[in-house]
Order: structure tokens, then sequence, then C-alpha cells
């Protein structure tokens, strides 16, 4: 029996979290109304600003954390760590630089570490939020970190 991973289960109402770029805030704005009544049976929450646009834009309620440049994307991976975030919608600008860039690539590495769905542009999105996965229970396999953390600490 190979105990180096183990099964998660994603459930029926996922925890979404909701991430633009400025360059992208008025198109997530825009995704977010057309799927309003998918998203609405969901836990949302998002980095700040976007976050609050949102909320205000479409009715959706999106509980806030930092902005990115201020360490949202930071809270979101944490949240992901924590097993608190099932689904990433982040719609990112490719054609402008960020002075977050590295907490951005943090926050994708630990997503594809925990094996969260990441959307990062409409296309993405579209397909993730359309998904018959969306409305159900999900499992999934990851490291065993527990196990992980014991091997190593023997080894080191």
């Amino acid at each position: 029996m190979d105990d180096s991973r183990i099964t998660l289960t994603i459930g029926k109402q996922k925890n979404i979290a909701l991430i633009a770029h400025d360059g992208k805030k008025a198109e997530i704005i825009e995704w977010c109304d057309q799927h309003k009544d998918v998203l609405s049976r969901h836990f949302l929450c998002g980095t700040g600003t976007t976050a609050k646009m949102i909320t205000d834009k479409t009715g959706l309620p999106v509980r806030g954390y930092n902005s990115g440049p201020l360490g949202g994307d930071q809270q979101i991976g944490a949240k992901v760590v924590e097993g608190q975030i099932d689904l990433i919608i982040f719609f990112s600008d490719p054609l402008t630089a960020q002075p977050h860039d590295p907490d951005v690539k943090a926050l994708l590495r630990i997503a594809q570490v925990y094996d969260i769905p990441i959307a990062n542009n409409k296309a993405t999105a579209d397909f993730l939020i359309t998904s018959s996965f969306i409305d159900q229970e999900y499992n999934h396999e990851v490291i065993n970190f527990k196990k992980n953390i014991k091997d190593r600490a023997e080894t080191l």
C-alpha cells in the first residue's frame, strides 16, 4: 500500500477565489455577472480591489483579502494550503509587468502542489464553471504532507 498520497474531497459547495490584474478587472466582473447563477451557489473570496469591485458591480458577496501587491495573492495561497480554497479564477494580464510577480508565481505553484484547479483566462474559466464537477463532490489525490515531513525529518 502506497501511503505517499492521500485523497481529499472538494465538496459540492466550492470555495472559489477570484483574482484579476488591473487590466483584467472589467473582464472578470463581466464574467462573474455572466455566471452569477452558478457563482451564487458557492463561497467566494478574492483579493481586495477585485473582490470589492465584483461585489459592487454584481451584488455577489465576495470576501476580500488584501490587494495582490499588498499580500493578497499570498493570503489566497495560504488558504489553499489550509484546504480552504477549492478553485481559483485568476484573470492575469500577460502584457503588463506586475510588481508582485513573485507572489503570483508562488500562488500558481501552490495551486499545482495542492492539485487545485486554476483558470488564468476567460476560456479556461468558462470550461471550469460549466464543468459537471462544479456542483458535485470531487476527489483528488495530493501528497501525504504529514508522511512527507516525517520522512524528511528522519533522513536529514
